[in-house]
Parts: C-alpha cells; structure tokens; sequence
C-alpha cells in the first residue's frame, strides 16, 4: 500500500486547513486510515481514525476542532481541521491498517509521507 497526502502548509491562529491522504496499490483489507502527529522529542500522537465502518475516533486534544471524513471507493480519507491553535503546529502523517485498531502507531502497517503543519500565532 502507498499512502500519498496532500495539504499542510501555514495558517493563522484560528484558520483551518484540509488534509488529505490516498491509498493506492494493495488496498484490499484496509480496515482503518487516519493522521497521526509528531513534534521534535515527542511520540506520535493519534490525531484522527476512520474505519472502512465509519466509525470515527480523535485525539483528546482535538476537542470537536477536527472532522475526519472518507471515500471508501477511493480509499482516501480527508481531515478537516478548524479553531486552529499553535499548538497543532506538527508533521502529520497519514496512515493506513489492515484488521488491526490503529490506537498504537507501533501497529501502524502503512505510513505515508509527513506534512508540515505550521500554526502561526
């Protein structure tokens, strides 16, 4: 599976921004895709899930902020985020598993290239 995400860059404190993530190659199994987050000398962090069922899960930070959302028959996922806060600043990085909860990234079967995230305040 090759995860290719599009989106990031600068945004003002308050400003949303719309990532978004394809899978493509072997596709058939993925059971759940998302983001996850990382900073300098922290673990990544979940910031949002989406299952083939469309259950949806977020970080706590999140706090209604974000909105993951899917198409299926295109195996992609977008991440709509609003109330942006400098302390979204990160590298997301999308993800996609195959018939395991994807609550751990030492789990996660598929990674995708990061994309800076920078709140400006």
């Amino acid at each position: 599976v090759q995860l290719q995400a599009y989106g990031g860059g600068l945004v003002q404190t308050g400003g949303s921004l719309r990532l978004s993530c394809a899978a493509s190659g072997s596709r058939f199994g993925i059971t759940s895709m998302g983001w996850y987050r990382q900073t300098p000398g922290k673990e990544r962090e979940l910031v949002a899930m989406l299952s083939v069922g469309g259950t949806s899960n977020y970080g706590d930070f999140v706090k209604g902020r974000f909105t993951i959302s899917g198409d299926n028959s295109k195996s992609t996922v977008y991440l709509q985020m609003d109330s942006m806060a400098p302390e979204d600043t990160a590298v997301y990085y999308c993800f996609a598993n195959k018939g395991r909860a994807a609550f751990n990234y030492a789990t996660i079967d598929y990674w995708g290239q990061g994309t800076q995230v920078t709140v400006s305040s």
